[in-house]
């Protein structure tokens, strides 16, 4: 298990202070697959190196299994970053070696016996599907096959919690989704905590279990991918999801409502948002059935995450006053959440 409590960090210089992080407090759980996401300047990176304490808080307290890593001595903190592996965006491979020597690095500095590392590293060739390049060197593999490598050697020592530091940021988009498929093998397999930092949030809805969303060195929000996808509180966040979830109406379709601002007709607008059970069943098509309401569907988007259907839909409804609240009632009672648009007012 991973802590923070309330940490901060500063630097200082030239003369001026920067305020990295402002008081995190985060618990990221043993075999969690854990997102923290943000712009450039969030404070993300700042965050993950307080993990394997390359930056040491200002204030506050960093725990790792337990153990306050401000109260550690060298040697103890060596310990424990021999347990936190690391996966950087460029790959961080020597040039000079070979792929086998680039993976055994790790072993080689804790001097574990010839016969060790040449199984150990021969089996993360093969984990990774890159048996036949051992004896390859970096310049002569691909971005994806040099990330693989990179995942190799940060797995050799066996660690509890792997660090990804944008490790899909410099890849192709068929590229990125293997080496994400990969990262949750590893997850599923040994149940390796992983902590996986980025500013692209189609990555959080591909793997993550939880994200923690942050601005100017703050968690503005975090929780369950699901709920903070379905459910995004702040502008930041709602910024974020819109890249995978488009739930917002499109200007033509705003444009022809427009037009419709001076019908006599009772027509009102909604925002019907759904999510897991409610997106599978048919409680539009059973509302049109009624035909207590002209239901017309303006708009409507689906995605699906963590294994959950999470949808939005933009209707129309006609009818009296009466009908239209009934259907209303009737969605909310099958686990729709619905909103009501004023589009005249808002435009």
């Amino acid at each position: 298990m991973i802590r923070f409590e309330n940490v901060f960090k500063k630097y200082e210089r030239n003369g001026i202070t920067t305020q990295a992080l402002n008081n995190i407090n985060l618990t990221i759980r043993k075999g969690d697959i854990y997102g923290i996401i943000g712009y450039s300047g969030a404070g993300k990176s700042t965050l993950v190196r307080l993990i394997n304490f390359l930056e040491k808080p200002t204030k506050g307290n960093v725990i790792i299994q337990n153990q306050v890593l401000n109260q550690l001595s060298n040697s103890e903190l060596r310990q424990v970053r021999r347990k936190i592996g690391m996966i950087f965006q460029h790959f961080n491979l020597l040039e000079s070696k070979t792929v086998f020597e680039n993976i055994a690095i790790p072993l080689i500095l804790l001097k574990e016996k010839k016969q060790t590392i040449q199984k150990r590293v021969h089996e993360l060739l093969a984990f990774v599907g890159l048996s036949e390049k051992a004896n390859s060197y970096p310049k002569e593999l691909s971005g994806g096959q040099k990330q693989r490598i990179g995942i190799a050697r940060a797995l050799a020592n066996n660690p509890d919690i792997l660090l990804c530091d944008e490790a899909t940021s410099a890849l192709d988009p068929q590229t990125t989704q293997d080496i994400l498929d990969l990262i949750k093998k590893i997850n599923e397999r040994y149940q390796i905590t992983v902590v996986l930092i980025t500013h692209e949030m189609h990555v959080i809805e591909q793997i993550c279990h939880k994200v923690a969303v942050m601005e100017k060195g703050e968690i503005i929000e975090h929780g369950n991918v699901l709920d903070v996808f379905g459910h995004p509180k702040h502008q930041t966040t709602q910024n974020f999801v819109s890249t995978v979830i488009n739930d917002q109406i499109p200007d033509g379709v705003v444009k022809n409502l427009l037009a419709l601002e001076k019908t006599k007709d009772n027509i009102r607008l909604f925002k019907l948002e759904f999510l897991g059970s409610s997106a599978s069943e048919p409680v539009v098509n059973k509302l049109i059935l009624q035909q207590k309401v002209i239901v017309n569907i303006l708009f409507a988007h689906m995605s699906e995450i963590q294994n959950t259907v999470l949808g939005s839909m933009f209707v129309q409804l006609k009818g009296n006053d009466n009908h239209i609240n009934d259907s209303v009632n009737y969605l909310c009672q099958h686990g729709v959440q619905v909103t009501e648009i004023n589009h005249w007012e808002s435009n």
